[in-house]
């Protein structure tokens, strides 16, 4: 492979979970020759800090933001992959560094609008069954929101992780850790001030996961149709945890989008 054909993945984690979840994929793209970052975002995976310690959507991302500002990447240009709650961190990265990244993919993941003024969590909530046994925190007392929550064992298998290997989810089970909650996407927007001129001019591919219990199809057509640049991919037999689910499938989409867009 030359060098010119050798990309740069980076792989941006969802809520409760780590760069660990992206270890079948992480594998194949490195054995398909390319370059692949994974990120633990603050107070995930093997991050330090605790979920108390992090006080802003700014600290949480903040790995993510001092990865995106380092001196090697002055050189090249990266393909950003964000999955779930993910797609809102790669979004912040795409407004401040718009000239490092090729295209950003969406896998199953909040895909934030400039011009969309609805909440994508709210709207995330409404089309939501339940949160099961999902565990909150409520630092600030009960009659407050709360603070922080933990996926619980049956959502996770029954939302997330219903079609993929019952290893995996075991694996899942012994690596999540809480997150904090920062307030609804319209405020995380707000705080971050996307834009038309930078974060709008990098090109994206969201990939819909056709079996998504957690992040339904109706309401990832809606993110698609509401902020409507781009290009579609789908994938059949995925339940909302396509790295686990298929992540062959995911892996050679991977592959087509980072050739597309050099």
């Amino acid at each position: 492979m030359e060098n010119s054909e050798i990309k740069h993945f980076v792989l941006v984690h969802g809520a409760c979970h780590g760069a660990w979840c992206w270890y079948k994929v992480a594998s194949l793209l490195k054995f398909s020759g390319h370059k692949v970052t994974v990120l633990d975002l603050a107070a995930s995976g093997i991050h330090p800090k605790q979920v108390h310690e992090v006080k802003s959507f700014s600290e949480y991302v903040e790995p993510l933001m001092e990865f995106m500002a380092s001196p090697p990447l002055m050189e090249e240009r990266v393909v950003l992959v964000g999955h779930s709650y993910g797609g809102l961190c790669i979004s912040v990265a795409m407004e401040k560094f718009p000239e490092r990244v090729s295209v950003a993919v969406y896998a199953a993941a909040f895909m934030p609008s400039p011009d969309l003024r609805e909440s994508l969590l709210q709207e995330f909530n409404r089309r939501l069954d339940s949160y099961m046994d999902t565990q909150f925190t409520f630092d600030q007392g009960e009659n407050n929101p709360p603070t922080s929550l933990l996926w619980g064992r049956n959502y996770m298998a029954t939302q997330f992780y219903q079609l993929s290997p019952p290893e995996d989810l075991t694996l899942a089970m012994s690596l999540v850790r809480p997150i904090r909650l920062y307030g609804d996407t319209s405020t995380l927007q707000k705080e971050e001030n996307l834009s038309r001129e930078k974060y709008g001019q990098v090109p994206r591919v969201y990939i819909i996961c056709e079996k998504d219990n957690a992040m339904k199809v109706d309401f990832q057509r809606w993110m698609i149709e509401n902020n409507p640049a781009p290009e579609v991919k789908v994938i059949a037999g995925s339940d909302h945890m396509v790295m686990f689910s298929q992540p062959k499938e995911l892996c050679s989409y991977l592959l087509e989008i980072a050739d597309k867009y050099p």
